[in-house]
């Protein structure tokens, strides 16, 4: 195995194990969470407990589906969802700046990902997966 697919796994079970924590956490209906709501204004609990446990159940399917087949323009939403719910913490919502940067490999890890699997360069390449990342 070279090193650019063992560094692909390494990337696909590091996000998978992110996203995993996150949609459990989701699951679980995170109370310390319902501040980032309120700061888009989303302030009703019932609200908020089915966007989560939306949420939970999203980035659990997408945790599988990058360990079993990653498709790019998945990992490109995964990076992306990354990069807003590190937003969200600043200047968006209640938290410091460094509670924004601790974030970063958040979204940095799927975009990683998405460069080693290789950058699609027409529209139905996003939906398809690098075989040799399998």
């Amino acid at each position: 195995m070279t090193n650019i697919k063992i560094a692909g796994w390494i990337l696909r079970i590091a996000v998978a194990g992110e996203f995993i924590g996150h949609g459990v956490f989701a699951l679980q209906g995170k109370e310390g969470w319902f501040k980032y709501f309120n700061a888009v204004g989303i302030e009703e609990v019932g609200t908020i407990t089915t966007i989560l446990f939306v949420v939970g159940i999203m980035d659990i399917l997408l945790a599988v589906h990058i360990l079993v087949r990653p498709v790019r323009i998945l990992v490109l939403w995964m990076a992306l969802w990354g990069l807003w719910t590190a937003l969200i913490r600043w200047p968006i919502g209640p938290d410091p700046f460094w509670d924004f940067v601790e974030r970063w490999a958040n979204w940095g890890a799927p975009l990683a990902l998405l460069f080693i699997m290789g950058w699609p360069h027409n529209a139905k390449a996003w939906f398809s997966s690098r075989k040799s990342m399998n």
